[in-house]
């Protein structure tokens, strides 16, 4: 550890690698590092308010207890902190990168994205990943002197590759490194391992409480995983008469609890088998540092799976994903059709060649919420989408 509490492992802000765009510092405002920036421009983004209405697991959700890509994203945060507290990392990188994860996503999850992928197969696809930082590195613009936020390179790093190396880039990540380079062949900061297994913790466990609320997993069902059947046990026997619905929110908790607890130790192990001692030694191992233990990580694929099975695959989440694809995919051809469709803002900006002109378009269909795009469908064909809440 380092005198500041920081490890040596650890993101420092004081030794950020900078930003794409280099500015006076005229226009600072608070003392604040590199990594607190980042995460305040986030907060402070449209792209990131709009995730209150972008599909967590349920489309367009009527009640107001479902989870939306924003509330996870706030959870995921949450988880991240606590793991970054514990080893000693930068807890604002940390933040920042958990906060940002989903802004790539476009209007109804899943469905949306394949969609676009769907639309833009020949002007080279359409990735989530990838578009978030398109959004944050292009498109999310508020300031005068560049386009983007303008993020750290530790943040953009972080987002481009918090799931592993890329050897393959999509076409907007190859466009974004060949201007910004992210090292994408390595791994990225500790600081976004752990935002990435914040996040398979977040909805690996939330989405349990959603599935019980929205009525498409029972008590019975959860039981069939053992696992979780002998942390029911456990809380039957410190609660006893406790009504069940407290008791299922204990088990999410303890659940998260026994996850974070397990990512904790594991990467400790790891740091020290692999004799780690910078955040340049983490970038340059052969293998990911924060993850689950072999055995948690092979009940984790377990509840997964579980839950594709019982959850995200079920029937009706199905059939509902297929409208909200067919929404998705009439809205890109009505506007690649007709661009005079397209609010006069995306419609003056137009390229006129392709790909950049379908890319553009799905850029403005990205971007959308999922009530946005259900109400552009009814203004453009005279009627409002059935089917797209099944919660």
């Amino acid at each position: 550890m380092t005198s500041s509490g920081r490890a040596l492992y650890a993101s420092d802000p004081a030794r950020s690698r900078g930003r794409e765009f280099l500015t006076d510092g005229g226009s600072a405002r608070g003392p604040r590092s590199d990594f607190q920036r980042d995460r305040d421009r986030i907060i402070h983004s449209i792209a990131f308010r709009r995730l209150r209405h972008k599909t967590q697991v349920f489309i367009a959700p009527d009640g107001d207890h479902y989870r939306v890509r924003l509330t996870h994203s706030l959870e995921v945060a949450q988880i991240g902190r606590v793991i970054a507290r514990a080893l000693g990392l930068d807890e604002d990188l940390t933040e920042a990168l958990c906060l940002a994860h989903d802004i790539g996503h476009p209007p109804f999850g899943h469905a949306g994205e394949d969609a676009l992928e769907a639309a833009m197969e020949s002007a080279g696809g359409f990735d989530h990943n990838a578009n978030t930082l398109r959004v944050l590195m292009r498109l999310e613009s508020p300031y005068c002197g560049h386009e983007g936020l303008n993020l750290s390179w530790e943040m953009l790093e972080g987002l481009a590759k918090h799931n592993g190396p890329i050897l393959q880039p999509s076409w907007a990540l190859r466009e974004l490194d060949a201007a910004y380079p992210l090292g994408l062949p390595t791994f990225a900061s500790l600081e976004a391992q752990v935002a990435a297994i914040s996040d398979d913790i977040a909805y690996d466990n939330h989405d349990i409480d959603d599935g019980l609320r929205a009525g498409f997993l029972n008590l019975d069902d959860l039981m069939e995983l053992p696992a979780v059947a002998e942390q029911w046990r456990l809380i039957e026997q410190r609660y006893p008469g406790a009504p069940q619905d407290r008791m299922l929110r204990e088990l999410v908790r303890g659940q998260i609890g026994r996850m974070v607890n397990d990512v904790i130790a594991e990467t400790r192990a790891r740091l020290t088998d692999t004799g780690v001692m910078s955040v340049e030694d983490v970038r340059a191992a052969d293998r990911p540092l924060a993850t689950f233990s072999a055995a948690m990580g092979e009940e984790e694929r377990a509840l997964k799976q579980f839950m594709y099975d019982r959850l995200y695959l079920h029937d009706e989440q199905r059939a509902t994903a297929d409208r909200a694809r067919d929404v998705i995919a009439a809205l890109f051809g009505a506007y690649a059709n007709d661009p005079a469709l397209l609010p006069v803002s995306w419609r003056i900006t137009l390229p006129h060649t392709e790909p950049a002109r379908t890319r553009h378009i799905a850029d403005f269909i990205s971007g959308m919420t999922d009530r946005y795009a259900i109400d552009s469908y009814a203004r453009l064909f005279g009627e409002t989408p059935e089917g797209l809440r099944n919660v």
